[in-house]
């Protein structure tokens, strides 16, 4: 059985799941990484429940099998089971890296009370940020080890392509496949994202311990 990284590595190489309309129920590769993960007619739930107590609840749903697994009813049912908590479906959008040096002028943010690795922090291992003229930009180790990237544009930077630029740039400063989550509704980041030759490649659902404050610790 593969597990939730070699899935993973394989869809930042074009590899997904076979789109056969199953749900795969996968062990959580540590204690903060726990969620739903969706591919084209294939689900992967990552838990430590009882993957017998997934396949009854996602048989029970009355609705189409292929988006069971990110459903709402089982969403609801899984959050209750586990405790944890949720904020939203992410569109996931994978890049390679790219050779080089950022074209865009970037200076790392050592303060660790910014409020941008703060963020990151309860959510990712390993943050690092930096600061450009009107936007942020922060990578970190997410699920499974991923390399995860977000962006920030200023509200009076906006509409001149510096979140394109900004994704761009974490290209050129990572030496692996870079993930990333959007909101489905935040159009302008995905568009940004995309133009900065990130594919979607899924939506995932991440479900996170009561009160944030999980072990930092990533396991690779």
């Amino acid at each position: 059985m593969e597990s939730v990284r070699e899935i993973l590595d394989g869809v930042a190489r074009g590899v997904f799941p076979p789109a056969d309309g199953r749900t795969t129920v996968l062990p959580q590769p540590g204690p903060r990484h726990a969620g739903v993960l969706a591919f084209t007619a294939h689900s992967v739930v990552v838990t430590d429940e009882d993957p017998a107590w997934v396949y009854d609840t996602l048989r029970g749903l009355d609705c189409d099998p292929l988006s069971a697994a990110l459903h709402p009813r089982f969403l609801a049912a899984l959050l209750e089971r586990t405790g944890r908590w949720a904020e939203t479906v992410d569109a996931v959008l994978v890049a390679g890296p790219l050779p080089g040096v950022p074209a865009l002028a970037l200076t790392e943010i050592r303060d660790a009370d910014h409020p941008r690795i703060r963020y990151a922090r309860e959510r990712r291992g390993e943050v690092r940020a930096w600061q450009a003229d009107g936007g942020v930009l922060v990578m970190g180790r997410g699920t499974a080890g991923r390399l995860e990237v977000s962006v920030e544009v200023d509200e009076t930077a906006r509409e001149r392509g510096l979140g394109r630029r900004l994704a761009g740039a974490a290209r050129r400063l990572a030496e692996e496949p870079l993930w990333a989550q959007v909101a489905p509704g935040n159009a302008r980041s995905l568009r940004a994202f995309q133009a900065a030759g990130y594919d979607a490649v899924g939506a995932e659902l991440l479900l996170r311990l009561p009160g944030s404050a999980e072990d930092a610790r990533v396991p690779q």
